[in-house]
C-alpha cells in the first residue's frame, strides 16, 4: 500500500512506445486530473524538437533539462506524467519519482515497442536501426524502471484498457 503522500501524483516510466502518452491521457480525464508530457514540457521550453536538442546540444544536456522540468513538474500535485524513457538514467530522479507520487512501469515486447515508434523520426534514440536499437535500449534498461510501485504490460492492450490496469493499481 503507497502512502497518500505518495498518490499526489501519477508518474508513469518506461521504454518509448510503450503507451505511457496515450494511456497517461486517459488516466488523467478519469481521475480529473492534469497531463504532463514531460518531451513535450521540455520542447515547449525549448524551442526545438528533442531531434533538434540531441543534434545540437547532446544527450547530456537534453537529459539535464528533463532532470530539471521533471523536479518542476513533480513539485505540483494533481497531474499525471508521462516521462521520458531515459529520465530513470539521471541520479536522483528516481528518488524524487517516488517522493512525489505513485510510479507506474509500462512494459511491451521489443516487437510491440518496434511497431508502434519504429519508424518515428522524433526519437533520436532509434535513428538507423529501429529493431536493433529498440533491442539494446531494453537491454541497456531492463533494470531501471524496477524501482516503481507496480508494473503494467501494455503488450496487445488498447490505451483504454492499459489505463483501467493503472487505475486499479493506484487505487488499490
Amino acid at each position: 500500500m503507497v502512502s497518500n503522500q505518495a498518490r499526489k501524483n501519477i508518474i508513469l516510466v518506461g521504454m518509448m512506445g510503450t503507451g505511457k502518452s496515450t494511456a497517461g491521457t486517459l488516466v488523467a480525464e478519469t481521475l480529473g486530473y492534469g497531463f504532463v508530457d514531460l518531451d513535450q514540457a521540455i520542447v515547449e521550453q525549448e524551442g526545438h524538437s528533442i531531434p533538434e536538442i540531441f543534434k545540437d546540444r547532446g544527450e547530456e544536456y537534453f537529459r539535464l533539462v528533463e532532470s530539471a522540468i521533471l523536479k518542476r513538474v513533480l513539485q505540483m500535485e494533481g497531474n499525471v506524467i508521462s516521462t521520458g524513457g531515459g529520465s530513470v538514467l539521471a541520479p536522483g530522479n528516481t528518488s524524487l519519482m517516488l517522493n512525489s507520487g505513485f510510479v507506474v512501469t509500462l512494459t511491451a515486447t521489443a516487437e510491440d515497442i518496434i511497431s508502434r515508434v519504429g519508424a518515428d523520426r522524433n526519437r533520436p534514440l532509434l535513428a538507423g536501426n529501429a529493431e536493433e536499437r529498440v533491442r539494446r535500449l531494453m537491454e541497456q534498461r531492463k533494470d531501471a524502471y524496477l524501482f516503481a510501485h507496480c508494473t503494467v504490460d501494455t503488450t496487445g492492450l488498447s490505451a483504454a484498457q492499459v489505463s483501467q490496469h493503472i487505475l486499479t493499481h493506484y487505487r488499490g
